[in-house]
């Protein structure tokens, strides 16, 4: 087993600089990878795009809608607030969980 090794010095390496990237262009096809990732990338910023118009919406048609709630039964959220606090005195007084 010993006959087997290479016991000489080492020849040193050449180094090679590594080869550019090639660019992606119009005649260049993208991998199946790159062209997921590149779909992914642009729906996530669809996404986001469109969650910073979705989101201020839908929490002002909430406010707007329980406002309007409130406005039908002719009472403001302080009062049901008072309410609700004056029924809870209530049951503890009643020594109710």
């Amino acid at each position: 087993m010993t006959s087997d090794t290479h016991e000489d010095a080492l020849a040193p390496v050449t180094s090679q600089p590594p080869a550019p990237k090639p660019r992606v262009t119009a005649k260049t096809k993208l991998t199946g990878r790159e062209a997921r990732r590149k779909r992914r990338k642009a729906r996530r910023r669809g996404e986001e795009i469109l969650a910073w118009f979705l989101v201020p919406v839908i929490v002002l048609s909430l406010w707007w809608g329980v406002n309007a709630v409130f406005d039908f039964f002719g009472t403001t959220p302080s009062t049901v607030w008072d309410q609700l606090m004056m029924a809870k005195k209530q049951l503890d007084k009643r020594g109710l969980p």
